[in-house]
């Protein structure tokens, strides 16, 4: 039987349903604005539920977004709450690891609006920078294309905690990143720092194929795949909004965690959800896990 990571689910949409408040560009940083507490309590109930890693809710806090609204000011501040919260949550819980989250600077699943090389990498420490005295690792995530992965990578490790870098795939060929290049292309970047390679925000189905080509890297390996039906044409275009995306009815915690008890089988030992999993689908993992004998660490 193995160790396994158990990571949250998802924030952002959970922070929605439980706002009651119609989705904007900002998305779960307005949430975190207008709702101050509302994220602690997500990260607690993720932790009750078995997770031993909580990601920070900083994924959507770059500065075009925020200019966009007038807000780059509180750039710094927003990034201080978000960690105070997780930490908050975990000092109640007793025990976990914090990661702090990177997202994709500009767009999600849009490889082709990632900035220049030299720009995203100083973009991405100066966030990793915020983080990286408040967390216990850094986790790259949706990182949709290798130039993205170099970027993000670069940029991270100059804080000096771990980076985990986890990239999103299409969901019809997950050897494929969202770029179309091969996620088998990812070893030599993942090699030059990274202490964890992982697949996040695509569909469950995909999973598998890239854990077979991560199984190569000599890396710790999972998955946290989402629970949408498909990533829509009104998502892809400039400032969208999260209701242009509809879930998947039939991913119930069951069925979830049918998909990531199959990735344990393959040897991912770092598993949770992403955008439409819920507390209800950690605490599910957590029981299978734990009935299969495995220890969730």
């Amino acid at each position: 039987m193995a160790d396994i990571v158990l990571l949250d689910g998802g924030m952002g949409q959970e922070l929605i349903a439980r706002s009651g408040d119609a989705p904007t560009p900002l998305w779960s940083t307005q949430v975190m604005i207008d709702h101050p507490g509302l994220v602690r309590q997500v990260h607690a109930d993720y932790f009750a539920a078995g997770a031993t890693v909580a990601t920070t809710n900083t994924y959507a806090i770059h500065h075009d977004r925020l200019v966009k609204f007038g807000l780059d000011d509180r750039f710094a501040a927003l990034h201080a709450q978000a960690l105070a919260e997780a930490q908050a949550a975990r000092k109640a819980h007793g025990v976990g690891r914090i990661a702090g989250s990177l997202g994709p600077l500009v767009a999600s699943y849009r490889p082709e609006t990632h900035p220049p090389h030299a720009e995203a990498v100083a973009k991405y420490a100066e966030i990793a920078g915020l983080l990286a005295p408040g967390v216990d690792l850094l986790l790259a995530e949706t990182v949709a294309s290798l130039p993205h992965a170099r970027a993000v990578l670069e940029g991270a490790l100059t804080a000096g905690k771990p980076v985990w870098l986890s990239v999103t795939l299409d969901d019809e060929n997950g050897t494929r990143l969202r770029s179309g290049e091969a996620v088998a292309d990812l070893a030599a970047i993942a090699s030059g720092g990274a202490s964890a390679i992982l697949a996040n925000c695509s569909a469950p189905e995909a999973m598998a194929a890239a854990l077979e080509v991560f199984a190569e890297f000599g890396l710790p390996y999972g998955a946290y795949a989402n629970g949408f039906q498909q990533i829509t044409k009104e998502f892809l275009k400039d400032s969208p909004t999260v209701d242009a995306l509809s879930a998947r009815p039939e991913m119930t915690p069951a069925r979830y965690a049918d998909f990531v008890l199959r990735w344990v089988d393959m040897g991912a030992t770092i598993i949770g959800g992403c955008c439409e999993t819920t507390p209800a689908h950690i605490a599910e993992i957590a029981r299978r896990l734990t009935a299969a004998g495995h220890r969730i660490v």
